[in-house]
């Protein structure tokens, strides 16, 4: 099949996923949008939040309709690594045997990631990274489609350990969830207080999710869509020329070079699941404040004025 008919392709079986998915999660429809060009770029995804937003729930059905293994790991303060990884132990016949943890999975859901002291949370870096996980000295390849999907509550910082700019900056996309709509939630309490339970069909699989990312790996890219990226992520920076006066006055640091890969790989995928065999800068624009809102610093006296990473973003976009 050529990369154009793949494409084509996309956006009949995206269409029919994002149905397939709506069975259980109502409304939400930018928040799944983000989820689905972060799995089919080869990202990962940190949900934030509060409480009683369908978050687990979302996860749980997306991998379902995807059709991909699911683990969910609770994060709290006495997490150990080894609770994630995987630890060694001896055999009958006194040999070390390695049990493999939930790490090993498609989609394994971080659940409340800032619970978890640093050392535990440092655990992740490799897996999502370099998608391997060293323990006792040996290497352990993870499975191939593997993602991160991570929760946060915005509001409860008593008792968290908020996660490095390291750790962050792997993350694709930082997606804010927001309360539904009123008639969103009307259909919400009808759907969930009743006996009627919908079924979930497998509509992808492993190996059709590896296909996907390497096809959009494979769609051209325009020379003015990546300089217009990279230009967008400079301006983020307040010591640079081209940054704005509103970004020199109220951040303290702006996004680094994986922020312009991120912003090309996500635009690629948005542009094909809308039918366009090449990203223009509109679909950078989508993408950006996903992209952005978490790899960008504010000072004090942004804090002190009221300014949200999005309102700043907005300004430079």
């Amino acid at each position: 099949m050529s990369d154009v008919a793949a494409i084509d392709q996309l956006v009949i079986r995206h269409k029919e996923l994002k149905k397939e998915i709506s069975k259980i999660i109502i409304g939400q429809d930018h928040v799944v949008d983000q989820i689905l060009i972060s799995i089919f770029s080869g990202g990962h995804a940190l949900l934030i939040g509060v409480p009683g937003l369908a978050k687990t729930l979302m996860v749980n059905t997306i991998s379902n309709a995807l059709g991909l293994e699911f683990k969910r790991i609770q994060f709290t303060p006495d997490l150990m690594p080894s609770d994630i990884l995987g630890s060694e132990i001896l055999d009958e016949s006194r040999n070390f045997k390695f049990i493999k943890g939930p790490v090993f999975s498609n989609i394994v859901l971080a659940d409340e990631i800032n619970r978890t002291p640093p050392k535990t949370q440092a655990a992740l870096l490799e897996a999502m990274q370099e998608r391997s996980v060293t323990v006792a000295g040996h290497g352990y390849d993870l499975a191939n489609p593997y993602f991160v999907l991570a929760t946060q509550n915005p509001i409860e910082q008593e008792g968290t350990y908020p996660l490095p700019e390291a750790q962050l900056d792997r993350f694709m996309f930082a997606i804010n969830l927001e309360y539904p709509t009123y008639e969103e939630e009307v259909m919400v309490v009808k759907s969930t207080t009743s006996n009627h339970k919908p079924v979930i069909n497998p509509l992808f699989n492993a190996q059709e999710i590896v296909d996907i990312q390497h096809l959009v790996r494979r769609i051209p890219v325009a020379d003015n869509v990546i300089e217009y990226a990279v230009k967008l992520v400079g301006k983020t920076r307040p010591k640079s020329d081209t940054a704005p006066e509103v970004i020199k006055q109220y951040l303290d640091w702006g996004a680094g070079p994986r922020a312009s890969q991120n912003l090309i790989l996500a635009a690629k995928t948005h542009a094909a699941i809308h039918g366009k065999y090449s990203p223009d800068i509109e679909d950078v624009k989508a993408v950006a404040t996903g992209i952005l809102r978490h790899r960008i610093i504010k000072n004090y006296k942004a804090e002190a004025e009221g300014h949200t990473e999005d309102s700043l973003i907005s300004q430079i976009l």
